[in-house]
């Protein structure tokens, strides 16, 4: 089966990844921020700009698997090319030859459980030759031909395959170049329909997110009911009472584990366990969405990790202040660098009665104004149902009446049972249907697709307009633009800057790619 190229806004050293491509040159030098991705034994002498990894290429040789990453795998490539500086053509097609070499080789590393259960490998990979390999001037042109060879190997091979970019600007041209492409994104047509419709939705900002632990176990950390299990074994309880455990309301549980570990070991347990790591691909997608306000019941602080990678700080509420025009991220269960706000067991829902009522008014808040898009949760959560039955109420319609949904649910499978319990609120919309017998790993994979598509929809193709490095992408409409606005810009910079009217223009020069280059 077809793999897929997601374009993705993370740091490739804190996207889980099965495989990762390193770019190098004749000398094996790495630059510093790919050293993190090498076995320490792998590193040899190393400097403010980079490192040496250790031994030697052999022959014509340009890719080398390097021993020592455990499960992950780490690929050099030489993106070098001596003469690729005389010659932009010839440097461009050395970096797209050394992109199939590697990722030929790649594929034959046998892979047989991709990491946290995934359906399919995942192998990441920076724009190469951005950086030492004479690319960084021409970054359209690169991402014009780069692409088409990704979606070839990811066709031939079957493993999916993560372009990871960081700079703004980079990745609003390479949303571009896939929107002109018109394709690469294997979704049945329902689904490709809902996708623009919340890209819409995201554009005109009227879109919010609410995450759930679903994505969160995408990076290998447990659910509710997985993590009361580990909680149990670590009480000591034998197969009798777990069992007997786990038919209980998990609040309930939770309040059984506190009682046999104690409250502040199981707090600490928390702490340690939802602390800072590596983050999923759906946290990375859901991350660089155009969308101001988001909503968890997870303790993890991987999606603000994600945010904060691609250049967009997210304030966590209520930990810290909402500023005008900025991201939050309200978590409404606590988080685990505050101990003293995780909620887990009955008790703690009682405790935190007013507390947990002024932060469940924020999400009833974006119901009514927003249109919340739910990825990763069953929708199970007393929060939940409760928030969802106010809101009800607070509209004062009748329950045949017709109204606006003021949500999407993205599910894995088809619950008609569920999707009906929750047909007046919110959509439910599943991955796949009860005829597709696909598997659960697979129908999260669609869920990521999906989230891939939404994030490439719901982009503003300008953000790269005042790039140097993207100059050949414009038309002869743009360009014209581009240089009027350039010229705006060189008239900001000999000014103070200071006044509302010029700090506005520089704003929107910055989105608009200026500063970029």
């Amino acid at each position: 089966m077809s793999g897929h190229v997601f374009v993705v806004g993370a740091d490739l050293t804190r996207l889980s990844c099965d495989d990762v491509v390193v770019p190098t040159d004749r000398s094996r030098r790495v630059t510093a921020s790919w050293v993190p991705l090498l076995p320490v034994d792998a590193v040899g002498q190393q400097d403010g700009d980079g490192a040496r990894v250790a031994g030697a290429w052999r022959g014509g040789e340009r890719v080398h698997e390097v021993p020592g990453c455990g499960d992950r795998r780490a690929w050099l490539v030489d993106t070098v090319d001596p003469d690729g500086s005389r010659d932009a053509e010839r440097g461009l097609s050395w970096l797209l030859d050394g992109a199939r070499e590697v990722l030929a080789a790649v594929a034959g590393r046998e892979v047989t459980a991709p990491a946290h259960g995934r359906a399919r490998r995942l192998v990441g990979l920076p724009a190469l030759g951005t950086g030492w390999g004479g690319a960084a001037g021409q970054r359209g042109a690169l991402l014009q031909q780069l692409l088409p060879v990704l979606r070839e190997a990811a066709e031939e091979h079957g493993y999916d395959i993560a372009l990871v970019l960081r700079r703004p600007s980079d990745l609003a041209a390479a949303q571009r170049v896939r929107r002109g492409e018109g394709g690469g994104w294997a979704l049945p047509e329902a689904l490709g329909a809902l996708a623009e419709d919340l890209g819409r939705r995201a554009r005109e900002g009227e879109l919010a997110v609410f995450l759930g632990a679903g994505v969160s176990a995408a990076a290998g950390l447990p659910t509710w009911e997985q993590l009361l299990a580990e909680l149990a074994v670590r009480a000591g309880l034998d197969g009798g009472s777990r069992a007997g455990l786990a038919g209980l309301p998990p609040q309930d549980a939770a309040a059984l584990l506190a009682r046999v570990l104690g409250r502040d070991a199981l707090t600490a347990y928390v702490q340690e366990r939802f602390g800072p790591g590596p983050y999923s691909l759906a946290h990375a997608l859901v991350a660089a969405l155009p969308v101001r306000e988001f909503v968890t019941t997870n303790y993890d602080p991987l999606v603000e990790l994600a945010a904060a990678d691609i250049g967009r700080p997210v304030r966590v509420l209520p930990f810290d202040e909402a500023a005008p025009g900025e991201p939050w991220l309200l978590k409404l269960h606590g988080d685990a660098a505050h101990p003293d706000s995780v909620v887990l067991t009955r008790e703690q829902y009682l405790e935190f009665g007013d507390h947990r009522s002024a932060l469940a008014g924020v999400l009833q808040s974006l119901l009514l104004t927003r249109h919340v898009l739910f990825v990763g949760t069953s929708m199970l959560d007393d929060d939940l149902i409760r928030i969802a039955h106010q809101v009800r109420n607070v509209l004062h319609e009748p329950d045949d009446a017709p109204r606006r949904r003021s949500g999407t649910v993205l599910a894995l499978a088809e619950d008609p049972v569920r999707a009906r319990l929750w047909e007046r609120d919110v959509a439910t919309v599943a991955m796949t249907s009860t005829a597709e017998a696909v598997p659960a790993a697979e129908a999260a994979r669609r869920l990521e697709v999906l989230l891939d598509l939404l994030g490439c929809l719901a982009s503003r193709p300008t953000g790269y307009l005042l790039d140097p490095a993207y100059r050949g992408l414009l038309d002869e409409e743009e360009t014209a633009l581009a240089d009027a606005l350039a010229d705006a810009a060189a008239a900001l910079g000999g000014g103070t800057g200071r006044s509302w009217a010029a700090q506005e223009v520089l704003r929107l020069l910055r989105d608009l790619g200026h500063g970029n280059g």
